[in-house]
């Protein structure tokens, strides 16, 4: 297709309107003044023919895959085929999904003559987390005289995938996995001595009986001690809640589109990294009000990025949580003992008690670690601002009964050895990372 450009707008001014002014008022000039406004017309069509010539062999090229990660600006590489190999100036317009936000919505390029190919950078920040297929885009030229823009369609074919953006719990890693003061993850000693058969050694006075290798001392016809060491490549799961308790919002002033479920998956992430760095098996479940995406645990870079893939196109599901089917499916596919830690919201009653009353089919198998995000305005009496209208006092009573019920609820779970704890949004990563380290630390598993 094509279009005026200004240009062709002013020529119309300058030189049809006056003349068909001039062949109005004097009728003897009528024949010349229609000749040249018929000359100018022509030479209007002939460069409309030549601009839409101009777009022949230009041709789009992206990525078939580009990487990016949530509220960060991200460069991606568009190639521009000129199969003329003339020079050119272009205007390109790529299709953007309304969830990333280019930087320049109209890309200007001068294609030089003498080369088939040239690269250009174009920069966008995405602001929602998924899968966006990236498929088509606009090219528009100038004609020779410059009185038409034509314009075409373009095919091509990307697939843009947003990860969360674990660059915003820089401080929170910083001190997780940096040896800063009383901060971070160190090399402490660990306590007891370890469950796991090393080697043998000959006997060391201080060594206790119970440690004393008794056939290999017969065999030998001295003492032999058996030496243990710390417990490697342990399970550790996370186990992810996608219904509609994870749609709220973490906190009463959060941005558009983030939800519980952003700061879970972030948790996840940052938790698979420490699992990864003590050189655990790091695995992960997804359930709604059935169970949805089941990763067993493995270690290295390969395997965190398929649970990275797994997680970065979850979205909340407006359904019930089922914990009967959860409970019932960990206790069948997890024969292993492992470390289970949960993301979800237990902040409704009948939920609470569905899942007080399940988790008696796992918790003397595995360690069982629950975790909240804190819900807004869910806090003890008298701990937050000071009262100033009798709508805030409803609000702060209203507050300390949900407060006091999930107390109460963490001493039901405590009694069963399972571990509730209610974390704030921003110390939700660095709250779950610190519990596995203390597991790991008193050898639970």
């Amino acid at each position: 297709m094509i279009a005026p450009s200004s240009k062709l707008l002013l020529w119309v001014t300058v030189v049809v309107l006056p003349f068909a002014l001039l062949a109005g008022v004097v009728p003897a000039s009528a024949v010349v003044s229609l000749l040249l406004i018929g000359v100018f017309l022509l030479v209007v069509m002939v460069d409309a023919f030549g601009g839409l010539k101009n777009l022949a062999g230009i041709e789009l090229s992206l990525p078939d895959i580009v990487r990016m990660s949530k509220g960060r600006e991200t460069k991606m590489e568009l190639r521009i085929r000129n199969e003329r190999q003339t020079k050119r100036n272009v205007r390109i317009a790529l299709a953007w999904p309304r969830e990333i936000h280019a930087a320049e919505p109209e890309i200007d390029a001068a294609l030089p003559a003498a080369s088939e190919w040239s690269r250009i950078s174009v920069v966008c920040t995405p602001f929602q987390r998924g899968r966006y297929p990236l498929n088509s885009a606009f090219v528009e030229t100038a004609s020779p005289l410059g009185f038409w823009a034509a314009r075409k369609p373009v095919s091509v074919r990307s697939e843009i995938r947003v990860y969360p953006n674990l660059m915003t719990e820089r401080k929170n890693l910083a001190a997780l996995f940096l040896n800063r003061g009383a901060f971070g993850i160190h090399a402490q000693r660990q306590l007891g001595k370890g469950r796991e058969f090393e080697k043998l050694r000959e006997y060391v006075p201080g060594d206790g009986y119970d440690e004393i290798h008794w056939k290999a001392t017969a065999r030998r016809r001295k003492p032999i001690t058996k030496v243990f060491q710390i417990e490697k490549t342990q399970e550790v799961y996370v186990i992810l809640d996608t219904s509609r308790l994870t749609a709220r919002k973490p906190e009463q002033n959060s941005e558009a589109g983030t939800s519980v479920l952003e700061r879970f998956i972030t948790a996840a992430l940052v938790l698979g990294m420490a699992a990864e760095q003590q050189g655990d098996l790091f695995g992960m479940l997804t359930f709604s009000d059935k169970v949805e995406k089941f990763l067993r645990a493995k270690n290295g870079q390969s395997h965190y990025n398929a649970c990275r893939d797994a997680l970065y196109t979850l979205q909340p599901r407006i359904v019930t949580p089922d914990f009967d089917e959860l409970c019932a499916f960990i206790r069948l596919r997890m024969r292993r003992r492992a470390l289970l830690v949960f993301l979800t919201a237990l902040d409704d009653p009948a939920l609470a008690e569905s899942f007080v009353r399940n988790i008696e089919l796992i918790r003397r198998q595995h360690i069982v670690l629950v975790n909240m995000v804190q819900p807004p305005g869910v806090q003890q009496l008298f701990t937050g601002a000071d009262i100033t209208q009798t709508d805030e006092m409803y609000q702060q009573l209203g507050g300390h009964l949900r407060w006091q019920s999930l107390r109460e609820l963490q001493k039901v779970l405590q009694r069963r050895a399972v571990r509730f704890s209610l974390l704030e949004n921003e110390r939700l990563s660095a709250g779950v990372v610190a519990q596995y380290m203390d597991v790991k630390q008193r050898q639970l598993l």
